[in-house]
């Protein structure tokens, strides 16, 4: 039988990234948490922290952590269903998820936001490429993601959610300098590219599809949505990017940017993905991505 204190002790320690900090979040001493990490250790036979710093969980720690939530979602349901069981303060669980930068610019922020207006959860976002999200709930850090991938990982269930539609653009100053003479290989392989980061592969996708053929482009990484608009609209010195239509849309219709090919937009179809034998509050958060992907995103 798992011993829960010591398994809130790691998730403290994961989650508060120091054994100091998850002592005064669990109001014990340093050493009693560092004393139950390792009875823990003891029990399960294997390390469950990389003690750096931010301190990390292994694998079998991340597992142990998934656990802890899980069980924290599940209790708060039974409280709410056995009301003599007693509970005489509002407790706020964990619920960590992963989104990719785009969606939580977009429409995925105020899902999030109505869905936590009204449940006692403290919200855990990471974010991360849409392509690399569904690995969030392979290690076990993440109860839910939005991801690029149809397959439902191991022990969860996945939804279709839509398409983002993305668009190449740019601002005129730059089309002028770098594109006068049309988009191709040869302007391509000049015109200084916008990344998120190293992960980032639409402005490849997009580039493969235009050309039939892989062209490595040069490149600025900047990861923010917001900023990636911001520069792309600063003038000739930046670059072109694949942007959400929804972030730019005002941006064409004042010609502060310009697409780069006009009808070539580049649509990415994203899943919702939970973790099965979960509770009652991460079905309301899916209730409300669901409800504001299907308004957000093409459908069908």
């Amino acid at each position: 039988m798992l011993d829960y204190a010591s398994l809130s002790a790691l998730a403290a320690v994961i989650r508060e990234g120091s054994f100091e900090r998850a002592a005064r979040a669990l109001h014990v001493t340093p050493s009693a948490v560092s004393q139950r990490i390792r009875l823990l250790e003891e029990q399960v036979g294997c390390a469950l922290v990389v003690r750096a710093q931010p301190c990390q969980a292994t694998q079998t720690g991340r597992r142990l952590c998934q656990h802890v939530d899980r069980v924290r979602l599940l209790e708060h349901e039974l409280h709410g269903e056995v009301p003599t069981l007693g509970q005489d303060e509002i407790v706020r669980v964990p619920l960590p998820v992963a989104v990719n930068a785009d969606s939580l610019a977009t429409w995925f922020a105020p899902a999030m936001a109505c869905f936590a207006a009204g449940a006692p959860v403290l919200m855990e976002v990471a974010v991360d490429d849409q392509d690399h999200t569904a690995q969030w709930l392979h290690s076990g850090k993440v109860l839910a993601a939005v991801t690029a991938t149809a397959r439902a990982a191991s022990g969860c269930n996945s939804r279709p959610l839509g398409a983002m539609r993305y668009l190449a653009a740019a601002s005129p100053a730059f089309i002028e300098r770098y594109f006068a003479q049309g988009v191709g290989v040869d302007s391509l392989v000049l015109a200084p590219s916008l990344l998120f980061n190293a992960k980032d592969e639409l402005q490849t996708r997009w580039v493969q599809r235009l050309c039939h053929r892989h062209v490595e482009l040069p490149r600025h990484t900047l990861p923010s949505p917001q900023a990636y608009v911001a520069a792309s609209i600063a003038g000739m010195g930046w670059g072109w990017g694949l942007h959400p239509q929804e972030l730019i849309a005002v941006h064409l219709d004042e010609g502060t940017l310009i697409e780069l090919v006009p009808d070539t937009p580049l649509d990415v179809a994203l899943y919702w993905q939970q973790a099965r034998a979960t509770s009652l509050l991460l079905d309301g958060l899916t209730k409300e991505v669901l409800a504001a992907a299907s308004s957000a995103l093409i459908q069908g």
